[in-house]
C-alpha cells in the first residue's frame, strides 16, 4: 500500500526495516521497556547497526546509506509501530547527526558520527531547561571559555538518553554581553559523558518509557574546545537546522499508529454485539472513515514535507511545522477512535492500544508544541506572502467595489507593487 510514494530502492528500504520490526523486537521486549524494566534500548540500537539503519540520509563512509528525507520517512513510519521510545531511539541519529554532518569538523565527525551511527556509541540532545520549555534561546546553562576549553554548568531536563548515552550535544549561553541578540548568545558543545555530568532525575512518564528520560547536571565539567560545534555563539543555526529532522521525524513516527487502527479494524470484524458484527454499526464505520482520513491526509503531508526538505523547497520549514501539527494531532485522534471501536478491552493491557494512546499524547508536546507549531507556521506564510509580488489576476473579479468596502490599499497600489517586483 502507498508504494507509489516511493522509488524502487525506498521500497527496498521501507521493506528492511518492516522485516526488522518483525523479526528483531520481541512483544516480551517492548513490555520490559514499558515496565522501565529496561533502562535504555542498546541493544535495540547495536541491532538496528547490524542492519545499518542507524545512517539512512548520511554519507556512507560515516556508515550511512546517503538515501533521501523521503526514505527515512518510510523508514520511521515503521519504526513508530513500535512506540514512542524506540521510534525515539531511531531517529536520534538523525537529529545529533543532523549537527555533526552539516556542521562538525572532519576529527568529529571521524570520533563521534562514525561510530554512532555504526551503533558503538549512543548520542542524545540536551535542549529543555527547567526554567522553560519552549524558550529555547533564554537557556540559562553556561559555558564559560577558558584557554582552551569551556566551563559548562547548568541544567537540562527531558532528556531521553539522559541515562545510556556516551555523549551530549548541550545547548548553552556562550555570550553574556546584555545587549547580545538572542541569536547570538547560544552554542553547541559536544560534552561526553564523565566527571561532572550527572543523570540526577530519572523520571517516571506516561508513556515513551524504557527510554532513558532524565534530568542532567552540569557541574564544572570542562569540554574541549575542539568540541564546539559550528561557529561560537552559533548555536541558534545549529538549532533552526536540527528542527528540520527533529519535527519532520516525529510525524513520521506517528504515522506508525496505524497499527492501532488496523488492530481495532480486525476486532470490530470479530466481535458481535446486538446480533452483529461491530463493524456492522454505521457509528463504528464512521470513526474508522475519521481515522484512515485523517491518517491519509497526514501521510500526505509528511511525504510532501519531506519531498520539501530533499528538494530544498524555500518554504519546507513551514511545511515541516504543518507535518509536525497535522501528523501528531491526528495520531492521537486515530488511536483515541481505535480505542473508542474496541470499547473497554481496549482500554486494558490485553491489546497495545492503551500503550499506544499513552505513548502518542508525547508527540503533541516535544520537539515543538502544537501551539509553537502554529506560530512558526503563520509566521513563516506571513513572511512569504508579504515578500513575493502580488498576483493581480485572483483579484481581478472582485464581488465588491472600492466604494463599497474600506480598504486599507488600491488595486492600483497592489498592481505598482507587482509591476515593480517583476521589473527586477
Amino acid at each position: 500500500m502507498y508504494d507509489f510514494l516511493l522509488t524502487p530502492e525506498e521500497r527496498t528500504l521501507r521493506d528492511d526495516v518492516r522485516r526488522f520490526v518483525r523479526e528483531e523486537v520481541s512483544s516480551e521486549f517492548l513490555r520490559k521497556m514499558d515496565r522501565d524494566e529496561i533502562i535504555y534500548p542498546r541493544e535495540f540500537v547495536e541491532r538496528l547497526a547490524e542492519y545499518n539503519l542507524r545512517g539512512i540520509r548520511f554519507p556512507r563512509k560515516y556508515g550511512g546509506r546517503e538515501m533521501s528525507w523521503v526514505a527515512e520517512v518510510a523508514a520511521t513510519q515503521e519504526i513508530g509501530c513500535l512506540g514512542m521510545a524506540l521510534g525515539c531511539a531511531f531517529v536520534m541519529p538523525s537529529i545529533v547527526g543532523e549537527a555533526l554532518n552539516t556542521f562538525g569538523t572532519d576529527q568529529q565527525k571521524e570520533r563521534y558520527l562514525k561510530p554512532y551511527l555504526e551503533g558503538r556509541l549512543v548520542a542524545a540532545e540536551a535542549l529543555t531547561e527547567p526554567r522553560g520549555g519552549s524558550d529555547f534561546f533564554g537557556a540559562t546553562t553556561r559555558a564559560v571559555l577558558d584557554g582552551d576549553h569551556f566551563v559548562l554548568n547548568g541544567q537540562k531536563r527531558f532528556v531521553v538518553g539522559a541515562d545510556g548515552a556516551d555523549f551530549f550535544l548541550v545547548y548553552c549561553r556562550t555570550n553574556f554581553e546584555p545587549d547580545a541578540h538572542k541569536y547570538e548568545r547560544i552554542s553547541l558543545l559536544l560534552v561526553e559523558k564523565g566527571p561532572g555530568v550527572e543523570t540526577e532525575y530519572h523520571y517516571g512518564l506516561l508513556g515513551c518509557r524504557g527510554g532513558g528520560t532524565g534530568r542532567l547536571v552540569f557541574r564544572d565539567v570542562k569540554v574541549p574546545r575542539e568540541n564546539l560545534i559550528g561557529e561560537l555563539h552559533g548555536g541558534a543555526l545549529c538549532f533552526h537546522q536540527m528542527m528540520i529532522p527533529e519535527r519532520l521525524t516525529s510525524a513520521a513516527g506517528c504515522l506508525g499508529v496505524w497499527g492501532a487502527l488496523d488492530l481495532a479494524v480486525r476486532y470490530s470484524n470479530r466481535r458481535s454485539a446486538f446480533g452483529r458484527l461491530v463493524r456492522k454499526f454505521q457509528a463504528v464505520n464512521f470513526l474508522v472513515a475519521d481515522s484512515i482520513t485523517q491518517l491519509d491526509a497526514a501521510r500526505g503531508l509528511t511525504y510532501m514535507a519531506a519531498r520539501a526538505v530533499d528538494e530544498g523547497y524555500p518554504n519546507m520549514r513551514r511545511i515541516v511545522s504543518e507535518a509536525k501539527r497535522f501528523a501528531t494531532e491526528g495520531a492521537w485522534n486515530v488511536v483515541n477512535n481505535a480505542m473508542q471501536v474496541m470499547g473497554g478491552i481496549g482500554y486494558t493491557e490485553v491489546y497495545p492500544v492503551e500503550r499506544a494512546l499513552r505513548d502518542v499524547r508525547l508527540a503533541l508536546i516535544w520537539t515543538g508544541t502544537s501551539q509553537i507549531m502554529n506560530l512558526m507556521i503563520q509566521h513563516e506564510y506571513y513572511d512569504e506572502i508579504l515578500n513575493q509580488p502580488y498576483d493581480r489576476r485572483h483579484m481581478e473579479k472582485d464581488a465588491m467595489s472600492p466604494d463599497e468596502s474600506e480598504r486599507c490599499f488600491t488595486d492600483e497600489d497592489m498592481w505598482k507593487v507587482h509591476e515593480s517586483k517583476a521589473g527586477q
